[in-house]
């Protein structure tokens, strides 16, 4: 079997899809995106296509080492992300080539089910306990919110009492049996973070996310130490040698994402390093399906997973959502607040090509929105 066609696909809401065909007929589906750069992963998709073009899809290692290592010049969201998809599309074309789920392919099932969790709310959130009631009305038993809006250096009494009501209001809603994760989204300094975290363990979060950026990492021993709450990062590391030095800190979770950090293969190697250190595996995901795919086959056969990322429903998602571009929805049809571990071929899903090629001609140029603090200087979004 060879390789004879890749194409790339710019749907909205902020999503780039890729698909790869080969001379057989199998075709795999992976999802390549930087949320904001997706025009360019898609370039960086196109100069990998001409090495992967008539070569065995099959190799799916050797191939990701030469996606990876190929050139002189490695790493970094933008190639990560690239081969992230390629390599979703090939373990796709594996699965359905042997018949068999991608996570049966990874060693077996070491669960039947997968916890996920909802978000609510944006960056300034109302009616935070309505939004939350709706997701345990719909079986959630988790669910996720943004700390904080735009903060400064060191949180004032006002900020950090203001981060620390929206949990408690959170926590109120959800009772004691039911988990709160809170994303400070690399918001705040290591200073300021450290102020806010000693007044939020009363309300057991599940786990503070972010509590720095990742070029702050050298710096997570420091707060992992004095931290009462569990913490959590890992969304903007792309590879395991980024990984090593922040689950030698302490951190309690990772979360790689399946669209950045290398695919399959290097996520699933990432969960082998995180159990090393005791750390439990939460990836990362307000994606579209291809990626909420990836993360659950992998999520079925990693003994250290935790808990999974989706984003139907969630506040980026305009135009299109979750299930939009899927024939079929039953692969993410939750129950109470969990993803059932479904035995189809490759990666689950079946793609509406259709839908997919009518969206690419729309296409869309999501970027985040760039804040400013009062005094007008660049604020962290």
């Amino acid at each position: 079997m060879k390789i004879t066609r890749i194409e790339t696909f710019l749907v909205p809401p902020r999503w780039l899809f890729c698909r790869v065909e080969t001379d057989e007929g199998v075709v795999g589906w992976g999802e390549p995106v930087v949320e904001g750069r997706a025009e360019v992963v898609r370039a960086a998709v196109d100069v990998l296509a001409d090495y992967l073009i008539g070569r065995d899809p099959l190799r799916i290692q050797d191939h990701w080492q030469v996606l990876t290592k190929g050139g002189f010049y490695r790493g970094g969201p933008v190639l990560s992300s690239a081969v992230a998809g390629l390599d979703q599309a090939l373990w796709d074309i594996a699965g359905k080539t042997y018949g068999a789920p991608v996570h049966a392919l990874l060693g077996g099932p070491v669960r039947d089910r997968v916890r996920v969790y909802a978000w609510v709310g944006g960056d300034e959130p109302a009616e935070l306990s309505e939004q939350i009631a709706a997701q345990v009305e719909a079986g959630f038993t988790a669910v996720k919110m943004n700390g904080a809006g735009a903060t400064t250096p060191l949180p004032t009494t006002a900020e950090t009492a203001a981060v620390v009501d929206r949990v408690a209001a959170a926590r109120e809603a959800l009772g004691p049996d039911r988990d709160v994760a809170v994303d400070f989204h690399g918001r705040f300094t290591a200073a300021g973070a450290r102020r806010v975290l000693a007044q939020l363990a009363d309300l057991h979060p599940l786990f503070v996310e972010e509590p720095v950026v990742p070029e702050l990492s050298h710096l997570l021993p420091g707060l992992v130490a004095a931290s009462p709450v569990p913490l959590a990062t890992g969304e903007r590391l792309y590879g395991r040698t980024e990984f090593l030095p922040v689950l030698a800190a302490g951190v309690a979770v990772a979360q790689p994402d399946l669209s950045h950090a290398g695919g399959i293969s290097e996520v699933h190697r990432i969960a082998s390093l995180a159990e090393t250190y005791g750390a439990q595996l939460a990836p990362h995901c307000p994606l579209g399906p291809i990626a909420l795919a990836a993360s659950l086959q992998v999520a079925f056969a990693t003994p250290n997973f935790l808990i999974q990322e989706q984003s139907r429903g969630i506040h980026y998602n305009k135009d299109a959502d979750l299930l939009s571009y899927l024939v079929d929805p039953e692969p993410f049809r939750f129950v109470a607040g969990h993803a059932p571990r479904g035995d189809a071929p490759g990666l689950g899903i079946t793609i509406d090509e259709a839908a997919v090629r009518a969206a690419d001609r729309t296409g869309h140029a999501w970027r985040n929105p760039v804040w400013r603090h009062p005094d007008g200087s660049f604020a962290e979004w």
